[in-house]
């Protein structure tokens, strides 16, 4: 109960209502919607579970990185490959996954902080691990290299309901990977009411000032990449059983570091709420111009045969800089204001 009070202290009563009546839609979803608005709405808890993990690590401990999809990608082809090398479930290889995940983490981290290097040049850091670790990847011929990782799976392994190795129907993949996200909103919520979330923010907002008041800067900071890089590799152990295949180019890509950046950026850098409301922003509209692209070829007002791959991305990016030219602090605190969804002065 204590745990429940602390999540929905900052909310309005307006807020509890709204969030009541989107939580029961979104546990009755499976019943409703179609198999499409199934996908749509399990990527959409997904990319919010890996952006939450980034915003706990800009938007609470003032680092940038851009080379999230690292630890992502990291959890999914250790637990993949323990998975098929020796059949060791996803519900207890997600140990080593992420304690993995976690250490290149600390990893760069330390390396980060140790030479102070921080800003820009830490962002450069974790790309520059990130297309490291792709390389090393591609290169690894019983990781799939080029030919991509697949997870062997039957179709007697889509009925039912199999959590221990992560096998079942399209319900039990969005049931759980809700229940993954909203984990992940309480654990940040926790996060910043307690002590270390205090110091984050005291170290993101002034590390001079924070350092001069005793906080041990490399220490806290490698909390706040541990704790994040951990995140993100519990989104990639999901990703890899929901998708039952890997490749190097693709779960590597900076592009993929950029989805976990745009849900935080829209939705509001450093808030609780944030990187949720711009996932569920970004994703549909995203659908939505993949749809109308094909629709637009369909009809022929496009020639079916021109290729428009980062027309999605272009959009999003279009937005991106909308928002940050008129609503430079997202726009999750302005619908708050707006809707008052949270009792003053309480962070959303």
């Amino acid at each position: 109960m204590k745990a429940i009070d602390l999540f929905l202290s900052p909310l309005s009563a307006a807020g509890r209502w709204l969030g009541a009546v989107l939580l029961v839609v979104l546990l009755l979803l499976p019943y409703w919607g179609s198999s499409y608005v199934m996908t749509v709405a399990t990527t959409v808890f997904y990319l919010a579970l890996v952006g939450q993990s980034w915003n706990l690590m800009l938007g609470f401990a003032g680092l940038l990185s851009i080379g999230h999809a690292l630890f992502v990608g990291v959890g999914a082809y250790a637990s993949a490959y323990l998975f098929s090398a020796i059949g060791l479930p996803p519900a207890i290889g997600v140990v080593p996954a992420v304690a993995l995940a976690v250490l290149i983490g600390l990893l760069i981290g330390y390396l980060g902080f140790r030479f102070a290097i921080g800003g820009v040049y830490f962002a450069l850091l974790t790309i520059a691990f990130a297309e490291f670790v792709r390389i090393v990847v591609d290169h690894v011929p019983w990781l799939g290299a080029t030919e991509g990782f697949f997870l062997k799976v039957s179709a007697a392994d889509r009925h039912g309901i199999d959590l221990a190795n992560l096998r079942g129907a399209p319900e039990m993949y969005y049931y759980l990977i809700m229940a993954l996200a909203l984990g992940a909103l309480v654990l940040c919520r926790y996060l910043l009411r307690s002590r270390l979330g205090y110091y984050w923010q005291a170290i993101r907002d002034d590390p001079e000032a924070a350092e001069a008041l005793g906080i041990n800067l490399l220490r806290y900071r490698m909390y706040a990449v541990a704790i994040s890089s951990g995140m993100a590799g519990v989104a990639g152990v999901f990703y890899a059983f929901y998708q039952n295949s890997l490749f190097p180019e693709i779960v590597f890509n900076i592009e993929r570091s950029i989805e976990a950046t745009l849900g935080s950026i829209v939705g509001g850098v450093g808030t609780l709420f944030g990187p949720i409301f711009g996932t569920f922003i970004l994703t549909p509209l995203g659908e939505f111009v993949t749809e109308g692209i094909d629709l637009l070829k369909h009809w022929r007002v496009i020639d079916p045969e021109t290729k428009l791959d980062g027309l999605k991305l272009l959009v999003w990016s279009f937005i991106v800089v909308l928002i940050v030219l008129f609503k430079p602090t997202g726009l999750w605190p302005w619908v708050c204001h707006r809707l008052r969804l949270t009792r003053p002065g309480a962070e959303g």
